[in-house]
């Protein structure tokens, strides 16, 4: 054994670890050493002294360890090099990397790339880190250093963005801000050759809702000459697409202001504002409103439950936006609809949609499931890792 803090786990809970899931929960634990702090690196052994995982340890939970090396490993400025750099050589196999119509990419995905808790997304020559974990807060230099080291003259700031990301687990030092050079607040991004204002220092999660990209195309091609409805439309992704694909006309719909604001800067500079009008308003008192002039409407809400126990609650949620929905689009009219709650698997959503569709009293056809691009790996060893779904459906 090595001199780093032993997680010993009880007879018999070594056996999602050998599959190579990264979590440990509370329950399996048998021992610990004594005078562990959060993000300490701890080693997880078997109840025989079988070494298991290196990974970074954080009590209160119940994941009490992420592994993120299945091999005893050194956790150094190499280490983060060779991990950062699995990830970037991934994404230029992607495509994403030196690509003149797209420099906005998720460069690490936390548990799908094999660094549970953390999340690093590029946008032109800012890469914006977020910790949710203490542990990867507390190695966030290092890993700003392994970023530029990889990465070398294609990003020139690394800014951390992990206050809120962390919430009441955060530091009393936890205060965002630049680790490594200083881009500003914000910058102009391409994504499919579509631009963007991207405001990572006052922006929601890193600034942008990368995870899109590639549905944010599919709505392209279904708008031209078409009336879009966007709603729940952050700083207007889906609009934006839509406009440059000649899209007749597009309405944004958002309770924030903020976001409206920044959905217009989007739609102005898309050339296209003349057809774009946005409103900040809830889009569940929006929906009360008829539907009947638009062809393809965008139903894509913020998660609606965190933790399992509110599954239901969600479920109910999705129902009740999707039904409103469909009781009021016209016949022939198209609806991309989404959820990004972890908890509510792609059947739940599916089975949801159906008792939407039900209670509407509407027939539907499903045209397209969606899900989260290739920059957003899901590890076939931590089906967790899935959490964005979506579905086209024609609306008859």
């Amino acid at each position: 054994m090595s001199n780093i803090p032993h997680i010993i786990l009880a007879k018999g809970k070594e056996h999602s670890l050998l599959r190579f899931h990264p979590w440990v929960f509370s329950g399996a634990v048998k021992k610990k050493a004594d005078g562990l702090a959060d993000g300490d690196v701890v080693e997880v052994y078997s109840a025989q002294n079988e070494f298991l995982g290196t990974g970074h340890y954080q009590q209160g939970g119940s994941i009490v360890v992420r592994v993120f090396s299945f091999e005893p490993v050194e956790v150094n400025l190499a280490f983060w090099e060779y991990k950062i750099g699995q990830a970037y050589t991934f994404r230029t196999t992607l495509g994403l990397t030196h690509n003149p119509k797209t420099n906005v990419y998720r460069l690490v995905f936390a548990e799908g790339d094999g660094l549970p808790g953390l999340v690093i997304d590029v946008y032109g020559g800012t890469a914006v880190l977020q910790a949710h974990t203490i542990g990867m807060y507390r190695a966030r230099h290092e890993i700003a250093q392994a970023i530029m080291n990889v990465l070398g003259e294609n990003v020139k700031a690394v800014y951390d963005k992990s206050a809120e990301s962390l919430s009441q687990k955060a530091p009393a030092d936890a205060v965002n801000g630049y680790l490594l050079g200083d881009n500003g607040a914000e910058t102009i991004v391409k994504e499919n050759g579509n631009e963007f204002y991207i405001d990572w220092v006052n922006g929601q999660k890193t600034g942008f809702f990368v995870d899109q990209r590639e549905n944010r195309e599919l709505v392209a091609r279904y708008s031209k000459g078409k009336n879009v409805l966007n709603t729940f439309c952050y700083t207007g992704g889906f609009s934006v697409y839509a406009l440059n694909a000649g899209a007749e006309l597009v309405h944004s719909v958002d309770s924030s202001k903020r976001a409206i604001e920044l959905t217009e800067r989007n739609a102005q500079l898309s050339g296209h504002a003349d057809k774009h009008e946005a409103f900040a308003i809830d889009t569940f008192d929006f929906l009360k409103r008829p539907l009947d002039e638009y062809d393809v409407v965008i139903l894509d809400p913020p998660a609606f439950a965190k933790h399992l126990s509110a599954r239901h609650n969600a479920v109910m949620g999705y129902k009740r936006l999707n039904a409103e929905a469909l009781k009021k689009m016209k016949a022939g009219s198209i609806l991309f609809t989404f959820s990004c709650s972890q908890v509510v698997d792609k059947y739940l959503f599916e089975n949801t949609l159906m008792a939407a569709a039900i209670e509407a009293g509407r027939s539907i056809k499903i045209m397209h499931q969606l899900s989260q691009p290739a920059d957003h790996p899901i590890s076939i060893f931590c089906p967790e890792g899935e959490y964005l779904k979506g579905l086209v459906l024609y609306v008859e």
